[in-house]
């Protein structure tokens, strides 16, 4: 007689669904640059352009509110910041999947580590650390 045995994810689940996670969170990211990018060189595309002049000082986008306020304006400089955001949070995602994959395995010293890792990210991320 067989006992009915519980199927957790194995090893090898995990890495598919991860390596999955993040080659449409790359390829998704992807495409909102160009299409941002083709939308940006249509709207400019008659503008001359003055490489004498270099302007650093233009943080229209700097923070995920004004990027949301420029999607709602359908700015494709906030379309391509979005796509940039999206490349970032693409392996935030892998590490809170990880922690969950941990949990689910009940490797409780993992789960410690994956929210340490996470919890840098998000501060360093949140109080503008990174130089």
């Amino acid at each position: 007689m067989k006992r009915a045995t519980r199927h957790f994810f194995a090893d090898r689940d995990i890495q598919i669904i991860l390596g999955t996670l993040l080659r449409v969170g790359v390829i998704v990211s992807m495409t909102v640059i160009v299409i941002g990018g083709l939308l940006y060189l249509f709207k400019f595309l008659d503008l001359p352009v003055d490489y004498k002049v270099f302007h650093s000082g233009q943080l229209e986008y700097s923070s995920i509110d004004a990027v949301l306020v420029g999607l709602s304006r359908y700015d494709s400089k906030a379309i391509i910041q979005l796509g940039i955001l999206l490349l970032i949070f693409t392996p935030i995602a892998r590490v809170v999947f990880s922690v969950f994959s941990f949990i689910i395995e009940r490797d409780y010293l993992y789960v410690a580590i994956g929210l340490l890792v996470l919890c840098i990210i998000l501060l360093s991320l949140s109080y503008n650390i990174v130089h």
